[in-house]
């Protein structure tokens, strides 16, 4: 149920906005490689939940200090070698001098409105559920609008550092910038992977975005997933490693085996090793947005 429908009508809308499909990864360069996938696997507990409550905050960057935003890890450890995933929690104003990274990242606005781009360009104040990239190398600046703004940060490749303009390269690599606005929604009559039994597609049933990578067996890539208010059903994943943020909403999780239910506030974070079953359920009158990182397949079945 994962594999995409090979139809007309979705290839004519995938490729007349490839920015927020295959093409970034090809506009990006961002590395999506096997050897990723490995240390994601290896890296993957086999359940997890991290609550944006429980997450330990520090300086993004320690040589700035106070300066600098916090960050908190969810995933991985950003100080390593292998593929990380943190939240970034900038302070109200914040903006950030010309600077440059060693390595490439994807970032998903929770809260807020946050700008990145290059230091002469215009403000792009991007709201909550946009998407971008920073390419290694480029100078840049970032910023932040919000008393309580927070972002999703991803790498393939650590460490991550800041470092200064004069140290700039060219990677081949070019950012792009998704407003919320732009993020193209699927439904189940253009993917098969949203499951709506004994009905025909709706408007009000679960839908997705492709972000970034492939969806075929065993190849990374990221979507966000919209369960419409009140859904109630599960996310079965079929690859080696499963990882997912929230984006909107308070959905309430139930770890698998367990008779707790846990309620996700926005930025909070559950994974699973191998193949998994995730029940999940929005809140009446509120949707849920999921970002969703994996390396194989996974279905949206609600509850019959």
């Amino acid at each position: 149920m994962i594999k995409i429908i090979r139809n007309t009508k979705y290839i004519r809308t995938f490729l007349a906005l490839t920015f927020v499909g295959a093409a970034t990864v090809a506009c990006t360069g961002l590395q999506v490689a096997s050897e990723s996938t490995a240390q994601d696997s290896a890296a993957a507990p086999t359940a997890k939940v991290v609550l944006t409550s429980e997450v330990e905050w520090t300086h993004l960057n320690p040589k700035r200090g106070d300066k600098a935003p916090k960050a908190g890890t969810l995933w991985g450890d950003r100080s390593g070698t292998g593929p990380t995933g943190f939240l970034l929690k900038p302070a109200d104003g914040f903006e950030s001098p010309p600077h440059i990274h060693n390595v490439s990242y994807r970032g998903v606005v929770i809260r807020g409105v946050i700008h990145n781009d290059d230091p002469d360009a215009a403000d792009m104040w991007m709201p909550a559920g946009s998407f971008w990239t920073q390419p290694k190398g480029e100078v840049h600046i970032t910023a932040a609008k919000g008393t309580d703004a927070l972002a999703y940060i991803e790498i393939e490749e650590g460490p991550y550092l800041v470092l200064p303009s004069k140290e700039a390269f060219d990677s081949g690599e070019r950012p792009v910038n998704v407003d919320e606005s732009n993020i193209v929604w699927l439904d189940a009559s253009d993917i098969t992977w949203i499951e709506q039994p004994g009905s025909s597609a709706s408007a009000n049933g679960p839908k997705a975005a492709f972000l970034w990578g492939h969806t075929q067996e065993g190849q990374l890539n990221g979507t966000l997933v919209k369960l419409p208010a009140g859904f109630s059903g599960t996310i079965n994943s079929h690859g080696a490693t499963f990882r997912a943020v929230v984006i909107k909403g308070q959905p309430r999780y139930q770890l698998p085996g367990e008779a707790d239910v846990k309620t996700l506030e926005p930025g909070s974070y559950f994974s699973a090793k191998g193949k998994s079953v995730h029940r999940i359920a929005s809140k009446p009158g509120e949707e849920s947005i999921i970002y969703v990182r994996t390396d194989g397949r996974y279905d949206v079945l609600p509850a019959k």
